[in-house]
C-alpha cells in the first residue's frame, strides 16, 4: 500500500485490533470497475470486495483508481459499520449525524421565528 501513510495503516490496524477484526476473517475480492473514469477505470480490477464472515458485513469500495487505496478504505469502511453495528448510537458516526440534524433543526427554529 504505496499511497496511504505509514501513520494512518498503523491506526487501522489498531482500530481493527481493538474492534477484534483479523485479517483471516476477511474474504477480498478485485472487480473491474464501472462508472465514469473512462477505458481505464474498465480494464482493471482496481475495485475491492470485502466481506467480513462472521458478521456478513459485505462492502464494496471504488474510490480511487489505485487497489491499495481502495482496499485501505474498504477496511476502514468495514471498521466503521462493524463499530455502528455493535455500538448503536453511541458510535461516533451516529452522533456527528445527531449534531447535523440538531444543528438543522435550530436553524429552522430561527428561520421561522425571524420572518
Amino acid at each position: 500500500m504505496t499511497t496511504i501513510s505509514v501513520a494512518k495503516l498503523n491506526a487501522l490496524t489498531q482500530r481493527m485490533a481493538e474492534l477484534e477484526i483479523d485479517e483471516d476473517q476477511l474474504s477480498e475480492r478485485f472487480i473491474k470497475g464501472s462508472g465514469s473514469g473512462g477505458q481505464k477505470i474498465n480494464k482493471t480490477a482496481s475495485c475491492v470486495y470485502l466481506r467480513h464472515k462472521p458478521s456478513g458485513t459485505e462492502i464494496k469500495c471504488q474510490r480511487s483508481r489505485s487497489q491499495s487505496a481502495n482496499r485501505f478504505f474498504a477496511r476502514r469502511e468495514l471498521c466503521d459499520r462493524i463499530e455502528q453495528s455493535q455500538l448503536g448510537d453511541a458510535s461516533p458516526q451516529q452522533k456527528a449525524i445527531d449534531k447535523i440534524r440538531k444543528q438543522k433543526q435550530r436553524r429552522r427554529r430561527r428561520s421561522t421565528t425571524e420572518s
